[in-house]
């Protein structure tokens, strides 16, 4: 039986249990999701855009999916040991795949801030919501159609036209069952004209000796001169799958950063989809991971240029050690009409070890002649001149490693605009360079 085929069966022995827990226009997509998934094959390692990627391999595990929405007990001191000290947020939580907020959350937030519950806003909005959800997303992706198909909250957040959040956001997602479970998340992010806001998501899990796997679905709606900055921290274990494709829209003169950066993993995909809507709007797409034992990233991105004038700097790197895998697939596309665009993409990387892989295919396809684009990719290893001038200076090998590790990742970093959260991640990469084991441990001892 095709890992696939056990999801189809369970939304049709319990299609309305799940109907019953969701919200309208959650509800209304479900059935184009169900039809989509019954003829489709999901990707295997070696396709095309999935060199090292296995959908079959990774929804094959025996994963329990709370369409119940039965309470479970999470601790809520296990996560915020990973908290950044001194960063100031308005915080909530998605527990597994259910929202959650602490206490207070809302009081420094201004009026015309609209965040909460995904379900709770499409019960009590459903017009609203439905105007957004499912708009971008590309329901033939295996990701989103599964996404939709299971989906019953998520993060719902909307700041209305002219409001200028200065305090950061921050959404923590926590993993944590007795039992494998698959959690089925869905965010809807709506910054209207001329809003400004930054949001920085953590990725948790709790239990190291259960499998787990993150289905994420993120759409992104940047108005006219909006401002939107994403950060996304993956802190998991290797026992833990992600499955996460972004979509991004975006209107004239607005400016969005993207930032995904994955610390510890077992097997993540990411998937990134943005498009420019309206002209003189910008995009910064960056994104690291620093891979080793034999976890496995994998990242898909397509950069759509459809409008003139538009401009767009797409940065990812990579280390591997040991047995860790890597691919990086990146397309820049320029609609025939795109002209003065400017698109840069580069992706680098080092690989360690004579057992890591890591493979990396930059595109652009281009439909217009007034354009400056370029691309590029580069993997090897650490500079021996480097090192050997490091050792001349008194250093030991294993630290002159160290601190060419983290140079090569602190472009990626200083791009951070939360001056706190890029402090905080200098040193949280660091100690996972340093061979640290659980970057939680290390972060409850500095942060007390």
């Amino acid at each position: 039986m095709s890992a696939l085929k056990q999801y189809i069966d369970l939304f049709r022995e319990h299609g309305k249990l799940i109907d019953s827990n969701g919200a309208g226009p959650l509800n209304d997509l479900r059935q184009d999701a169900f039809l989509q998934l019954q003829d489709m094959e999901l990707p295997k390692a070696g396709s095309d855009n999935y060199e090292n990627c296995d959908f079959e391999e990774m929804l094959a595990p025996d994963y329990g999916l709370n369409i119940a929405k039965v309470n479970i007990e999470v601790n809520p001191n296990a996560t915020f040991r990973c908290d950044v000290p001194m960063l100031s947020t308005s915080l909530f939580m998605l527990v597994n795949d259910t929202f959650a907020e602490t206490t207070g959350a809302r009081e420094s937030l201004p009026e015309g801030v609209e965040v909460g519950s995904l379900r709770t806003f499409a019960l009590d909005y459903p017009e609203h919501v439905s105007k957004y959800y499912g708009k971008l997303a590309d329901i033939k992706n295996p990701i989103v159609a599964l996404n939709t198909l299971f989906a019953q909250d998520g993060l719902y957040l909307r700041v209305k036209k002219g409001v200028k959040v200065e305090k950061p956001l921050q959404l923590v997602n926590i993993l944590e069952n007795g039992m494998p479970l698959m959690a089925v998340r869905r965010l809807l992010i709506i910054i209207e004209d001329d809003a400004e806001a930054k949001l920085l998501v953590c990725d948790h899990t709790q239990n190291p000796d259960l499998q787990f796997l993150s289905l994420e679905t993120v759409e992104v709606f940047a108005g006219k001169n909006a401002v939107f900055d994403y950060y996304n921290l993956e802190e998991s274990t290797e026992k833990t799958s992600r499955l996460s494709a972004l979509y991004l829209a975006q209107e004239e003169g607005s400016n969005v950063s993207i930032d995904g950066m994955t610390l510890f993993n077992g097997t993540t995909r990411n998937e990134y989809y943005t498009v420019f809507r309206g002209e003189n709007a910008e995009l910064h797409l960056y994104g690291m991971g620093i891979e080793d034992a034999s976890r496995k990233i994998s990242t898909y991105s397509r950069i759509d240029h459809a409008v003139p004038s538009c401009r767009s700097n797409e940065l990812f790197k990579f280390t591997l050690d040991g047995e860790a895998a890597g691919a990086f697939t990146g397309r820049i596309h320029v609609a025939p009409g795109a002209s003065k665009t400017e698109a840069f993409q580069s992706n680098r990387n080092l690989v360690g070890s004579d057992d890591a892989r890591m493979l990396s295919r930059p595109e652009l396809e281009i439909y217009n002649d007034d354009v400056k684009c370029s691309h590029g990719t580069a993997i090897g290893r650490l500079d021996e001149m480097q090192l050997f001038y490091m050792r001349t200076r008194g250093l030991d090998e294993a630290t002159a490693r160290l601190l060419l590790k983290q140079a090569f990742m602190a472009d990626i970093i200083d791009r951070v605009k939360v001056d706190a959260l890029r402090e905080r991640l200098h040193i949280m990469i660091e100690r996972r360079f340093a061979g640290e084991s659980s970057a939680c441990a290390s972060c409850a001892r500095c942060g007390k």
